[in-house]
């Protein structure tokens, strides 16, 4: 015998159960009234004992209700707390304690979600070292565009990662079983680019001694991208443009039609639309390449990540040493103007200098400079009237705003910057009256 089955939403089931109850107690109600009506008696008291009844029955059924639909809830946040896992982001644990239910749920179900995003984005992109906010939004971005053909746009500044985003995207599309192509085109002289781009025929100009195949034509049923798209010149742009346009090209010095299956990626640390204006780059090839744009955040803008960033560069040295918190303190405060590609090559040179572990003194001195010139600036603007004790007291206070900036509200981030516990933390922000809550969405 088929079993048949419908599932049907609590959203209207308890709306049905409840109205059904309330139907029942109007008619029960008309009922009782007329009943004692039609034989001259007085229908309050029976009314009101049958109404009380009914108000016992529908509040128990309530009760049974909620009780059903919190207890699971109510379960799973104190296994979830149980764990140990989770952080307190705005609120000491004994207030938490005091706290709404529901309020606190809410926060659970939220770290929940973002630690399971955390765990989504290692297990997809294991070669992407990142758990900020900006840096998932990208990564579903890549998820949403590589089982496409269609041309992405990286936008970002120098030493952000731009080609290892292109080659992610690759590598969750439908061509990642064939070969990966990368042209860097700053990296290459005008008068050779054409050459490596689309390949040449033998004597095509001096020194071709042989037939040499383009990226073009190696990346047919792959994916073929190009850096730096904004330092191509005009010339170049335009068979760029037609062989993007065609899907075909000629060798230099070639006369036959090459037909090509390629999905393209560009990236530029330009604004192509500034470049547009300026007659430095076609406006035909910019809405070409101008589909589907990620822009990918400099490391400034994704503080959170300095610290995962640089323990994976650490223990990519031949010599791998842990960091000393406050060395990481200080890296994550300084401001990255070469980005992710800057830090690797920090890290590198400290790991060289240091022993047993990367100690401040060992970072290079643009960035433990960068530190310093941060607190005396602080220092600089503060009151001259005040005396030594104010004067700590305001720098404290100003060091444990900064960081609540940095760490978006998140207490034990702070903490971690600071370099100090989540509790002494606590207690100086109650100390200085500071409204940790309202740094969560900065």
């Amino acid at each position: 015998m088929k079993d048949i089955r419908f599932n049907i939403s609590l959203y209207i089931i308890v709306p049905v159960i409840i109205a059904g109850i309330a139907m029942l107690a109007t008619i029960a109600t008309f009922n009782i009234t007329t009943y004692y009506t039609r034989r001259a008696m007085d229908p309050t008291w029976p009314v009101a004992f049958w109404g009380i009844i009914m108000i016992i029955t529908t509040a128990i059924f309530g009760i049974l209700i909620v009780k059903f639909i919190i207890d699971p809830v109510k379960r799973f946040a104190q296994d979830t707390e149980n764990m140990g896992f989770l952080s307190h982001t705005t609120e000491s644990a004994a207030h938490a304690e005091k706290q709404d239910d529901m309020v606190r749920y809410t926060q659970i179900f939220n770290q929940v979600t973002e630690i399971l995003s955390q765990v989504e984005a290692r297990e997809l992109f294991p070669d992407i070292v990142g758990q900020s906010k900006s840096i998932r939004a990208v990564l579903r971005q890549i998820l949403q565009v590589a089982r496409t053909d269609s041309t992405v746009l990286i936008l970002g500044e120098t030493g952000t990662g731009k080609e290892l985003i292109a080659r992610s995207i690759h590598q969750h599309s439908q061509r990642k079983q064939n070969q990966f192509i990368a042209l860097n085109c700053a990296a290459i002289p005008e008068n050779l680019l054409e050459s490596e781009l689309f390949g040449h025929e033998k004597g095509a100009f001096t020194g071709a001694t042989a037939r040499k195949l383009g990226k073009f034509e190696l990346a047919t049923r792959s994916t073929l991208f190009m850096d730096e798209i904004g330092d191509m010149p005009l010339e170049t742009q335009a068979k760029v443009l037609r062989a993007i346009q065609e899907n075909q090209f000629e060798r230099v010095g070639g006369i036959k039609p090459i037909e090509v299956d390629v999905r393209f990626i560009t990236a530029t640390h330009q604004d192509l639309a500034a470049l547009v204006d300026q007659g430095k780059f076609r406006q035909d090839l910019f809405y070409r390449l101008n589909v589907f744009v990620i822009y990918l955040p400099p490391l400034r803008e994704r503080r959170e990540d300095i610290p995962l960033l640089a323990e994976h560069f650490s223990r990519k040295q031949a010599n791998p040493l842990k960091i000393a918190s406050k060395s990481l303190h200080i890296l994550t405060a300084y401001d990255w103007p070469g980005n992710v590609r800057e830090l690797e090559n920090a890290i590198e040179a400290a790991a060289i200098i240091a022993k047993d572990r990367i100690e401040p003194n060992h970072l290079p001195s643009a960035v433990t400079g960068a530190f310093g010139k941060t607190i005396s600036t602080k220092l600089k603007t503060l009151p001259e009237p005040m005396n030594l004790d104010q004067r700590i007291h305001e720098l404290e206070k100003s060091m444990i705003i900064e960081a609540l900036k940095e760490a978006g509200g998140i207490q034990k981030k702070a903490a971690s910057l600071l370099d100090i516990k989540e509790r002494s933390l606590w207690h100086r922000i109650k100390k200085y009256d500071i409204d940790a809550t309202s740094f969560k969405h900065q």
